[in-house]
């Protein structure tokens, strides 16, 4: 069902990554080092600004592939890895996209269950590669078969 997608991605959606933003995240997840959310320790850090915290892609905008649609309900979330070239830093403009890489289909006690493989990229704005997230989606027969409520 889901094997179609492979290699498909979504348009490059632009980000800003905001100070406000990378603040208020960094406290939510209960990250107080200064180099995320103390103005002042950024511009005298060896990035001259202050820098995101590894998960904060989370909250970029990644575009939709067209015609993949994930069910609403039911979702398993396998794993989720970030990968860096180098952080993301406070006031640049990055464009993230999205892009199926792999399914895996596997037989289970329940029935069939696809593992899909879904990245999640960010560029600068020369195109430079600055992160990869992989995430890995696990959708049961069931939930395919919109039996789960």
């Amino acid at each position: 069902m889901y094997k179609d997608f492979i290699g498909k991605q979504s348009a490059k959606i632009k980000n800003i990554i905001e100070w406000g933003a990378v603040k208020k995240f960094a406290e939510a997840i209960g990250d107080a080092h200064p180099i995320f959310i103390d103005e002042e320790f950024g511009k005298n850090s060896i990035y001259k600004t202050n820098i995101a915290p590894p998960t904060f892609p989370r909250v970029l905008e990644f575009g939709e592939i067209q015609g993949l649609v994930l069910p609403e309900k039911g979702l398993i979330h396998g794993e989720q890895v970030f990968k860096y070239k180098r952080p993301l830093l406070v006031g640049e403009e990055i464009y993230c996209y999205s892009k199926v890489e792999n399914c895996v289909e596997k037989k289970g006690a329940t029935g069939s269950m696809c593992f899909l493989t879904i990245s999640e990229n960010g560029e600068d704005v020369n195109g430079e590669l600055i992160f990869t997230s992989k995430l890995v989606v696990i959708i049961t027969e069931a939930v395919r078969r919109g039996i789960m409520s």
